[in-house]
């Protein structure tokens, strides 16, 4: 067995104490606290430091990278007693690191190919993460029969698939090493979802992930999307048909899927024109998050206002203004630097295709289609956004979206401020200019 997928085993072990957690309550940091204690100052050598040694710890003499994944456990089973996080998502959390790193390592045995390695993480992740939250609820309630556990097998399944997600996401982002911060990240956000999570229907979730891996699988494979861009577009769409629903996921679909295709389109054409995306136009995680997350905030919104006193339609309103705000900069960006006569919008001087800031007919004009049709598929699909006024408010919204984004790359783009920053404002412009006359006139 190679020393990565023996080392990876271990540590899904040690992971294993956090099922103790139901039985210990505000002891479950114990066990953790014990190994990290034992990692930090008493194993330093032999085979039981053999086995857990990553690279480094031969040089100090301890287990540093054991000892951190273990006081991360310990910091987050404090939460469980200190702030009531449910012991059926620390225990989640915990192993989908623990087994995502062996299923990894697993693939990694057989495969360098990167997305399986990453496909190996969220699917160990996963199983790790399912039968641990119904491991801690048999345990915990113990006079329970496991039938009862079916009507919460939706919402198992929802918060494993979306932590392996997020966790394969850090992990993609960051370095091994970092697992201790992947780990309280995962299991903040997992509980930011447990929260938030209504009931989870069968066929709602069963759809949700074939849609998601579907979309996942064809983003990467035709290279729209790097690894790290499609586990967001993944971890992003998951989250939009649970917390808002099928509509709103149509909604996100048509950014993700006519965005995709304006960057392929004329490519080639584009590259020699030196307008064209990185990357052979693969969108990272930067670029994902720099159009979609006012989106992102949008639908967890809409999720809490069943709790907060907070008008839902209002969101809905957000959410589609900077998803048109979104598909209308793209495709404004990808056809109008196909064409020359390329005017800077603040002075109207003209500029080289593809300077920040400049724009053609062509390029606005095709804006102008793709915010028309995120308000036509939201006019259709979104229950708050039923009426052509409707509609006309979430194509103003990206519109506002687009001109904006032109005159900040006019501005201020470059040097100071990057794409992506400069992507995030022009979807929140989107959504507050769409929030803001639906919430006067409508």
């Amino acid at each position: 067995m190679q020393s990565t997928l023996r080392r990876a085993g271990g540590f899904a072990a040690v992971g294993t104490l956090a099922l103790a957690a139901p039985v210990l309550k505000a002891a479950a940091f114990a066990p953790f606290a014990a190994v990290a204690l034992l990692a930090a100052f008493v194993v330093d050598d032999g085979p039981l430091f053999e086995v857990f040694a990553r690279p480094g710890d031969h040089q100090d003499g301890r287990l540093n990278g054991l000892a951190g994944f273990a006081l991360a456990a310990a910091g987050l089973a404090i939460l469980v007693a200190a702030m009531e996080m449910p012991v059926a998502l620390f225990v989640a959390t915990v192993l989908v690191i623990s087994y995502g790193n062996l299923g990894k390592q697993a693939v990694a045995a057989v495969s360098d190919d990167p997305f399986l390695g990453t496909s190996g993480f969220v699917v160990g992740g996963f199983l790790g993460g399912f039968f641990g939250q119904i491991g801690a609820r048999l345990i915990e309630e113990t006079a329970v029969p496991v039938a009862s556990l079916w009507p919460s097998l939706p919402l198992f399944v929802f918060l494993a698939s979306s932590a392996a997600v997020v966790a394969a996401l850090f992990r993609e982002m960051l370095f091994e090493r970092d697992d201790p911060l992947v780990m309280l990240s995962t299991g903040l956000l997992l509980w930011l979802f447990g929260a938030l999570a209504g009931p989870v229907g069968a066929v709602e979730i069963v759809g949700a992930l074939a849609l998601t891996v579907a979309l996942g699988y064809i983003s990467y494979a035709l290279e729209a999307a790097s690894v790290a861009g499609m586990l967001s577009g993944v971890l992003f769409s998951l989250l939009v048909i649970v917390f808002g629903g099928f509509g709103w996921f149509a909604v996100l679909m048509a950014f993700f899927a006519i965005g995709a295709l304006s960057t392929k389109f004329r490519y080639d054409e584009k590259r020699n024109r030196g307008v064209a995306e990185d990357n052979d136009g693969a969108r990272g995680t930067g670029n994902v998050l720099g159009n979609a997350a006012v989106a992102l905030v949008a639908v967890v919104g809409f999720a809490a206002s069943t709790r907060i006193p907070v008008d839902g339609t209002l969101f809905q309103y957000a959410f589609a203004g900077s998803m048109a705000a979104a598909l209308s900069d793209t495709l404004s960006s990808e056809v109008g630097g196909l064409y020359d006569n390329t005017r800077l919008i603040t002075t109207f001087e003209r500029v080289d295709p593809g300077t920040d800031g400049g724009v053609t007919w062509q390029g606005e004009l095709s804006g102008l289609v793709g915010a028309a049709i995120v308000a036509v598929v939201a006019m259709l699909l979104l229950s708050a956004v039923t009426t052509p006024v409707g509609g006309a408010v979430v194509l103003l919204g990206g519109l506002a979206g687009m001109t904006v984004d032109s005159v900040l790359g006019a501005t201020v783009e470059g040097a100071r401020v990057g794409n992506e920053a400069v992507n995030f404002t022009a979807t929140l412009v989107g959504a507050v200019v769409s929030t803001g006359v639906a919430f006067l006139v409508l």
